[in-house]
């Protein structure tokens, strides 16, 4: 991402209560080269830029297979998914899902947290208990479905 990030709040729009976050969740192939050394040194640089851009999220990693979800602001959210893309540990970026609406931040205290696989359904279940809008517990009862049904069990294997 280049050194500057759009201007970024979480102020609540005018006569709304909640902010307009953008949301996106991808998953992408790593390059055979990454191992755990390398998704950490990912994670820290993560942890040292994301607070500037208001972009908070999570990263799972297993079975070679990035998934992220990643809220902020739409620009900065989408700056960084081209550098995803650019970047030579991903291959096959595919976005899953992406919306832009008014919502509490789903994960407003990690700027970047690494999820282990088998811990992913438990992180998405404390979300889902703590959510505050319908919007939100939604799509974290989405995202459990596919947990559940198979969808994501690459996710499962580390």
């Amino acid at each position: 991402m280049s050194a500057k990030p759009h201007p970024q709040s979480d102020e609540p729009i005018s006569g709304h209560r909640l902010p307009l976050l953008y949301n996106l969740v991808y998953c992408s192939r790593a390059a055979p080269s990454v191992d755990t050394a390398e998704v950490e040194r990912i994670i820290a640089v993560a942890r040292r830029r994301n607070p500037a851009w208001g972009i908070t999220g999570l990263l799972v990693f297993g079975s070679g297979v990035f998934f992220q979800w990643l809220e902020g602001p739409r620009d900065n959210v989408m700056e960084l998914l081209a550098a995803l893309k650019a970047d030579p540990r991903h291959d096959q970026v595919v976005t899953l899902s992406e919306s832009e609406e008014l919502r509490e931040r789903l994960f407003p205290e990690w700027d970047m947290e690494l999820v282990t696989p088998d811990a992913i359904r438990d992180v998405l279940q404390d979300a889902l208990e703590s959510a505050g809008d319908d919007t939100s517990a939604s799509t974290l009862r989405q995202l459990l479905a596919q947990i559940d049904d198979g969808s994501l069990r690459d996710l499962n294997r580390a």
